[in-house]
């Protein structure tokens, strides 16, 4: 059995052996022109396509997987950040435990964005990849049966143009003609049917490969941003605590330094202490509602006129006394102390200038809302509010 088992291993291998230089005979004629080539346009331009979508396919590939592990990367460095930020972090600081529970939540979400966009994105491109190795091995058969099919029509054709027929010998070729034309008809029609639907498949890959990757990119950073508006948060009050302390330390040596002045110094002829700057409640609004004004500071000499009007405002009577420009609350606010304002949302309010400018702290407008000045005519209820709380108009 050996024997035989040789034996027909060697014959294959000749038979194999024939072939490969018959077809490198038929396309050396084929290349010098003494032979002519069975041409096909129309699969050409489908091996065209079919080319362009494999290298147009490893590209996308090759630059998917390169973002996944740019993402690896990204998560490694905000892990690394966010635990520096933990062992940083005083355990006495405003917002300890949720600083820690921030950085876990941070770490999960890197987590899940990498393994999505893994398993719905590069998996997607991966599989679509898969399907070419096959087509390209068969586009290559296809290609050594049509030499196959072109070098048993030309020896068919040389046994019929020969001055000697042997009609034995042309009946072979004719059959084998038949068996290599049959052969690659097979081949060329499966392609002819399978190339242009892969073509078309690409456009259904890029979309789903895409659609995805948007959607779990959009998914993280509208989670990651709500993380992220978190923390500054937590940062903003760990600050405001801090202007608070230092304020207290200031107001205490005010004071202090108020017990040293002579005891017997009358009250009635010291003019009113400036007040410890107070510190205006802290927003986070969003950018297009982030409006900054700057208080217009009235010359002293105007000042001292206590009947005068604002220069831009002389002589309307319907504004009250040292009117500056209105103000329209983009957010409520709830007075904390007798001298401050209370607003509403939508509350418009008429600034006017501080009676005594010293007294303006950083941050803080004196003003009457609108409607109380229509009905009453008098500044009875002005007040102070923090100015980012409003808008100008």
């Amino acid at each position: 059995m050996a024997e035989v088992g040789k034996g027909v291993n060697a014959g294959k291998l000749a038979v194999n052996v024939q072939k490969r230089l018959s077809r490198a005979q038929e396309k050396v004629l084929q290349k010098l022109g003494k032979a002519d080539e069975t041409r096909d346009a129309v699969f050409e331009e489908m091996l065209g396509n079919f080319n362009k979508q494999m290298a147009d396919g490893t590209k996308l590939q090759k630059d998917l997987k390169a973002y996944v592990v740019a993402v690896k990367t990204m998560h490694d460095a905000s892990r690394r950040l966010q635990d520096c930020l933990a062992d940083i972090y005083d355990p006495e600081w405003f917002g300890k435990g949720e600083v820690d529970s921030l950085a876990e939540d941070t770490d999960t979400l890197w987590l899940d964005y990498h393994q999505n966009i893994t398993d719905k994105s590069l998996t997607c491109v991966n599989s679509y990849l898969a399907q070419f190795p096959d087509i390209k091995a068969r586009i290559a058969k296809r290609d050594r049966k049509l030499v196959d099919f072109d070098s048993a029509r030309h020896h068919f054709s040389s046994l019929q143009k020969g001055k000697k027929k042997d009609e034995a010998k042309i009946a072979k070729a004719e059959e084998e003609l038949g068996r290599a034309q049959k052969v690659f008809e097979e081949l060329n029609v499966e392609l002819q049917d399978e190339l242009p639907a892969l073509w078309d498949s690409r456009v259904g890959v890029y979309v789903n490969t895409f659609q995805s990757l948007a959607g779990q990119q959009e998914k993280f950073h509208r989670e990651v941003g709500k993380l992220s508006q978190n923390l500054n948060d937590i940062m903003t009050k760990l600050e405001e605590q801090r202007q608070e302390k230092k304020g207290a330390t200031a107001a205490g040596k005010t004071s202090d330094a108020g017990k040293s002045e002579d005891a017997n110094h009358s009250q009635s002829t010291v003019s009113s202490p400036k007040r410890p700057g107070r510190l205006p409640p802290r927003l986070m609004p969003s950018p297009d509602q982030r409006q900054q004004h700057t208080g217009v500071m009235w010359d002293e000499a105007s000042k001292s006129d206590a009947d005068a009007a604002p220069q831009n405002l002389v002589g309307n009577s319907e504004l009250p006394p040292g009117f500056l420009y209105k103000v329209k609350a983009i957010h409520d606010y709830t007075a904390t102390d007798g001298d401050e304002l209370e607003l509403k949302i939508g509350d418009v309010v008429l600034v006017v200038a501080f009676d005594n400018p010293d007294e303006q702290d950083d941050g803080w407008l004196m003003g009457t809302k609108e409607s109380h000045w229509l009905q009453k005519r008098d500044l009875s209820a002005k007040g102070v509010f923090p100015e980012n709380f409003t808008q100008k108009v």
